[in-house]
C-alpha cells in the first residue's frame, strides 16, 4: 500500500506481489485493500507498517509567526493516525484465523530514532514518532490475549526516498552513525524485520536500528 503508483506498481511487479494505491488516514481504502489482497493470496498475518513522511518546520519562524497547525497535523495524521487505523483493521481481519503454532500474526510498525532525540524543527515528525513507540506496548498487552504480537523499530539514517529527497546539506546535518557510518539500507531493515518475525519472545517492544547515532539538536 502506498500512494506512489509508479514506484509501487514497479515493486509489486518485482517481487510478485499486488499494490494498492492507499491513503492510510482512509478507513475504507485501508480496509478495501485489506480485503482485495485477502482475496487474492489468504489472509496476510505479518503487518509492516512504514508509511510516513516529515516536514520541518521550527515552532515559531523568523519572523515571529507561529507554525501551521495544518502541517503539523498532517504529519501526526499519516504517521500516527494511520499506522492505528492500519494496525487495528490487520489485527481485527487475524481474529478469524487460527494460530500457526503458538500465534496468529506479528505486527510491526515503524518509529524513528527521532522519537528519542529529535532535532529542531522536527516537532510534528518527532511527536508521531514517538506516538508509535508510546503506544507499541499497550497495544501488544491487549492483542496478547489473541495471539498476536506487536513490534516498532526505530531506524536511524536509512537510504530510503524520505531521505534521498533531501538536498545534500540536509543530509549532512543529519549526520553519519559511529559504525558503519553511512546510511542504512533497505534490506538491513528488512532482516531485522524477518528476525521479530522468527523470535516469538520479541513483543512489546521497540528496538533502535541506527549504528549507534544519536541526532545533534541541529
Amino acid at each position: 500500500m502506498d500512494l506512489d503508483s509508479a514506484a509501487g506498481e514497479a515493486l509489486a511487479r518485482e517481487v510478485g506481489g499486488l499494490f494498492f494505491k492507499t491513503d492510510v488516514r482512509q478507513s475504507e481504502q485501508v480496509a478495501q485493500a485489506l480485503a482485495d489482497a485477502a482475496s487474492v493470496h489468504g489472509e496476510a498475518r505479518i503487518l509492516v507498517n512504514c508509511a510516513g513522511v516529515a516536514t520541518g518546520a521550527k515552532v515559531v519562524d523568523r519572523d515571529g509567526r507561529p507554525a501551521p497547525l495544518a502541517d503539523f497535523s498532517r504529519v501526526v495524521e499519516i504517521n500516527l493516525i494511520g499506522t492505528f487505523n492500519l494496525l487495528s483493521q490487520f489485527a481485527a481481519r487475524l481474529l478469524s484465523l487460527e494460530p500457526v503454532g503458538e500465534e496468529r500474526g506479528v505486527i510491526i510498525n515503524t518509529a524513528s530514532v527521532a522519537a528519542f532525540d529529535g532535532q529542531i524543527g522536527q516537532a510534528a515528525y518527532s511527536a508521531s514518532k514517538s506516538g508509535v513507540v508510546g503506544m507499541t506496548l499497550p497495544i501488544a498487552r491487549e492483542l496478547a490475549r489473541y495471539a498476536i504480537r506487536v513490534m516498532s523499530i526505530a531506524p536511524g539514517i536509512f537510504l530510503t526516498p524520505m531521505l534521498t529527497s533531501l538536498s545534500e546539506s540536509a543530509q549532512e546535518l543529519l549526520g553519519k552513525a559511529p559504525f558503519p557510518a553511512r546510511a542504512g539500507t533497505p534490506d538491513e531493515f528488512a532482516r531485522l524485520v524477518r528476525d521479530i518475525v522468527a523470535n516469538p519472545m520479541l513483543n512489546g517492544e521497540t528496538i533502535r536500528l541506527d549504528g549507534a547515532i544519536r541526532l545533534a539538536p541541529k
